[in-house]
């Protein structure tokens, strides 16, 4: 008997985008992606911000980590706003007010009224990160969430890297101004497109928002960050109070925080439900993720002064020293998409994570006699490593929650990666301003920013040590486990590596 030859399987319609959810996401992800950049995009600016605003390296950081901050106190707010509003009319309010930022910034005649503006930016950008991921969450289909969320979480992960490269490139030909007054026709067009072009996909439901909660997590995460960011000024003496008073009252502010909301789960609708932390898997990819996020910002914040001080590189050069950065962190979650879809996150997490604990640790060994294709070497090496985390972590700590709880995991995981990159940017800078062993840390010698950079990186390299043992306890359980799982239960019971 003569056998039929095999056909090819067709690919299941379940397996596949709807009609105009690609159009969906990707207006989300260049959205997404254009916001984003402003949080790194003065970290190369920084230098030339300092002499020409006549401010201390310990003011100026502000100009990113207040950014940071801003979006660390009102991302909890966003699981309300996506269970209150419309997809679009969320889109189009937080796009609007972000332009009126990034105009208030281009025309500040000041250092005041230029942190005002990224601040009213930051109030912009909050919503944009767990809008999508809480969207392509539900639209991306199980069987391809690996490849597919790997290109979605890479947006928050690239910007900071392409952010310096723009920013060199601007700087080197316009005034600071111009970082901002060249944003604002591509958000103008992204408005325009989301107007004519987005649609909802979610119906609004009752919901309350409780102010409470807000000012809660507004003095918690803010003064945790301001005594953070106090500890290098307090070794010069320049600090306005030590730093130990603003971080206890951050602690109590977080702890109350904690407790309002456990209490309005009991007795009304919560600002943040803590049900997503009944999920072990969520509660230890969180983890991970505030040891990635802080050296994800903190070194890129603290690179540029290195690459300053310690080899003369002016700002263009530093930009396009940064920029294969973004390229890596492409390449990499592109490929990791396919290997967490057939094997689950620990080939990538575990071995990602001890590459980039190593690079972090072998830039730490450099000096002003090494040449710059030694520092570019291990730089990539760390974007590379950190990208085998980033991707995986966030899809597997999502996908771990069942669907009604997507806009507080999001939310969730959103607060704490600004809140850790804010963290990360005030303890290396202030790491930076201690090891420079300087009472202006605005001048150093060359000496004295290889100091400074030596004591920045080691603190980086002991944060990223805590990563690596954090990814330890990823558990074994494959991608589709996870999500029929995470369906049946909040409860999740997955096994730790030993």
């Amino acid at each position: 008997m003569t056998s039929l030859p095999r056909t090819r399987e067709p690919v299941s319609t379940a397996d596949r985008l709807g009609p105009g959810d690609a159009l969906v996401i990707g207006l989300l992800m260049a959205s997404t992606f254009l916001v984003l950049l402003n949080e790194m995009l003065l970290g190369v600016a920084l230098p030339t911000l300092i002499a020409d605003l006549d401010i201390t390296p310990s003011a100026g950081q502000w100009l990113t980590t207040g950014y940071l901050l801003t979006l660390a106190v009102l991302i909890p707010a966003t699981g309300f706003i996506m269970r209150r509003f419309h997809l679009r009319a969320i889109f189009l309010t937080a796009l609007s007010v972000f332009i009126l930022g990034t105009a208030i910034a281009a025309a500040a005649p000041g250092f005041e009224v230029l942190l005002t503006g990224r601040i009213i930016q930051a109030v912009g950008t909050a919503v944009f990160v767990p809008l999508l991921m809480t969207t392509a969450i539900r639209l991306i289909p199980e069987a391809r969430r690996g490849r597919l969320m790997a290109l979605v979480t890479a947006v928050p992960a690239i910007a900071p890297a392409v952010g310096p490269a723009v920013s060199g490139l601007i700087l080197t030909y316009l005034p600071w101004r111009f970082l901002f007054i060249l944003v604002l026709p591509l958000a103008v067009i992204a408005l325009i497109a989301g107007a004519l072009k987005l649609r909802n996909i979610t119906t609004p439901e009752r919901a309350s928002l409780d102010l409470l909660s807000l000012a809660l997590s507004a003095i918690g995460f803010g003064a945790l960050v301001l005594g953070l960011s106090l500890i290098g000024e307090s070794t010069s003496g320049h600090a306005p109070l030590p730093p130990v008073i603003p971080i206890l009252i951050g602690a109590i502010g977080v702890a109350a925080f904690v407790w309002r909301q456990v209490a309005l789960r009991r007795h009304g609708d919560p600002f943040l439900d803590m049900r997503i932390f009944q999920s072990r898997t969520f509660t230890v990819a969180i983890l991970v993720m505030l040891f990635v996020a802080m050296n994800g910002f903190g070194v890129a914040l603290v690179l540029p002064f290195i690459l300053t001080g310690a080899l003369g590189l002016d700002t263009l050069a530093i930009g396009l020293f940064l920029l294969p950065g973004g390229v890596i962190i492409s390449a990499v979650s592109a490929l990791g998409g396919r290997v967490y879809d057939r094997w689950g996150p620990l080939p990538l997490a575990i071995p990602g994570a001890v590459i980039w604990a190593a690079s972090i640790w072998f830039l730490s060994t450099l000096n002003g006699d090494s040449s710059v294709w030694v520092y570019l070497a291990g730089y990539l090496m760390m974007t590379a490593g950190q990208a085998m985390i980033w991707a995986p972590v966030t899809t597997l700590a999502l996908s771990s929650l069942r669907s009604d709880l997507y806009p507080h995991g999001s939310a969730a995981f959103s607060t704490v990666q600004q809140l850790a990159g804010a963290a990360g940017g005030a303890i290396l800078i202030s790491a930076y301003t201690i090891g420079s062993n300087a009472a202006d840390a605005s001048r150093l010698t060359v000496a004295e920013t290889v100091s400074a950079g030596h004591t920045a990186l080691v603190t980086a390299g002991i944060i990223a040590i805590l990563g690596l043992i954090g990814t330890l306890f990823i558990g074994r359980r494959r991608p589709a486990e996870t999500g029929k799982a995470a369906e049946s239960a909040p409860q999740e019971t997955t096994l730790p590596i030993m």
